[in-house]
């Protein structure tokens, strides 16, 4: 099964739009059908811009972390500065949590500092995608 980490952008994304491939996503994770890997970090900064941008959908978003099947990872301070030397400070603990995870995948949104940079897709040796892309991933497994 494939493993993903979903950064702050794609969980946000789920959380407040009924339809589109972040809550695609989430739907198949129920599914069984990919795993998907969040850190503490993640789920903070998402109720942050969730109590901001869309207060309504902080009990929906509290819910599903309750009941989806996520793993958890927890990354050190050593794992973040070391994620720094490649990636934008306040994207290293992302970048350091689907390392430490050792995840098919890391997934987000955010194409100025991590999508489709070359500089951090080689320094953490991750295979960083949009959540479209990574939707056709998991619809083409068997």
């Amino acid at each position: 099964m494939i493993r993903a980490f979903l950064d702050a952008s794609v969980l946000f994304a789920a959380s407040y739009s009924s339809s589109g491939a972040s809550r695609e996503l989430i739907r198949l994770a129920f599914q069984g059908r990919v795993q998907l890997v969040i850190s503490d970090d993640v789920v903070e900064e998402v109720e942050r811009n969730l109590a901001v941008k869309h207060p309504e959908t902080l009990g929906l978003f509290h819910r599903s972390i309750d009941l989806m099947p996520f793993e958890i990872v927890t990354v050190t301070s050593k794992d973040i500065k070391q994620a720094a030397t490649y990636t934008e400070i306040k994207d290293a603990p992302i970048v350091a949590a689907a390392q430490k995870a050792q995840v098919d995948y890391l997934t987000s949104l955010n194409r100025r500092h991590l999508v489709g940079v070359a500089a951090v897709a080689r320094g953490s040796g991750l295979k960083i995608v949009l959540p479209h892309e990574l939707l056709e991933i998991v619809r083409t497994q068997p």
